[in-house]
């Protein structure tokens, strides 16, 4: 599909925050952490390393963030994620539009590499089903230095900070020409798929979080824990970007409670609409 390997490229908002939240921007402080992970094959199956704050125990439940230190909570799968029609739905449609996928993502790598410099797709650490980490793949949108220009811009990093981590796709100087377009239709996150099929991901789900974002779950986070995050979900289809981060949150809860293979579907068939219409893409 392209050119493979890590690169510096921020997190798009309205996804998550991919650096140490705070007034400041990190230059005025203490460096951030990177945030992406080093060069290595993206198709690691379920087989993915753990972050070491957030270690499993040994039958792979995970330690809910939050609680005294010492204290466990095993989070056992939740309904969705036991569920076989639910993965066999993702392996259908995964095969299904592969086909089209890879032609459509050959044409994307090309322009990606050809407008701009850098890697085609861009890889970072996220937590899944159990707590096990796993390297969710998309293509790249920014430019190299993104991080870097967000850390020692006051300004822009003011402007991230106060709308709640993320910058709107029109006003974001760190996104390339293709980049932006890529973000609007969320093509970006075609290569998904390969995350589908290797079971990390399903195609309706709370979007996948990293290890540190896990902690603004709270008491919620045996939720996120007990099913695989998604390519889209409820959130996505109740405003995208546009949704503040508890309130998304709040959406993820909702739908591991209320789950059903038709709540899939009203989903899966929702989101190409919610897509083209562009509104809360960033």
């Amino acid at each position: 599909m392209g050119t493979t390997g890590g690169d510096s490229e921020m997190e798009h908002a309205g996804h998550d925050h991919a650096v140490a939240q705070g007034e400041a921007p990190p230059s005025a402080t203490a460096t951030a952490a990177p945030t992406t992970d080093s060069d290595d094959a993206f198709l690691s199956g379920g087989s993915s390393r753990t972050h070491p704050r957030h270690s499993p125990s040994r039958n792979g439940a995970r330690p809910a963030p939050g609680l005294t230190p010492g204290t466990v909570a095993l989070v056992a799968p939740s309904k969705p994620a036991r569920s076989r029609a639910k993965r066999l739905l993702d392996l259908g449609l995964a095969v299904a539009v592969l086909p089209l996928a890879g032609v459509v993502g050959f044409v994307i790598a090309v322009l990606v590499a050809t407008t701009s410099r850098g890697s085609v797709l861009f890889f970072q650490e996220r937590v899944g089903l159990g707590g096990r980490t796993f390297r969710m793949v998309k293509f790249r949108t920014m430019q190299p230095d993104a991080e870097q220009r967000l850390r020692e811009d006051p300004e822009l990093w003011s402007t991230y900070v106060d709308n709640d981590f993320k910058l709107p796709a029109e006003s974001d100087p760190r996104l390339t020409r293709v980049g932006r377009l890529l973000r609007r239709c969320s093509l970006d996150e075609l290569p998904q798929v390969l995350n589908v099929l290797t079971g990390d991901m399903s195609w309706v789900g709370p979007r996948p979080v990293t290890p540190d974002q896990l902690e603004d779950w709270g008491s919620d986070s045996g939720a996120y824990l007990s099913l695989r995050p998604g390519i889209t979900g409820w959130w996505q289809i109740n405003g995208r970007s546009d949704v503040q981060s508890m309130d998304r949150i709040a959406y993820d809860r909702d739908y591991v409670d209320s789950w059903n293979l038709w709540l899939d579907l009203r989903i899966l068939v929702r989101t190409p609409f919610k897509v083209v219409h562009g509104k809360g893409a960033f």
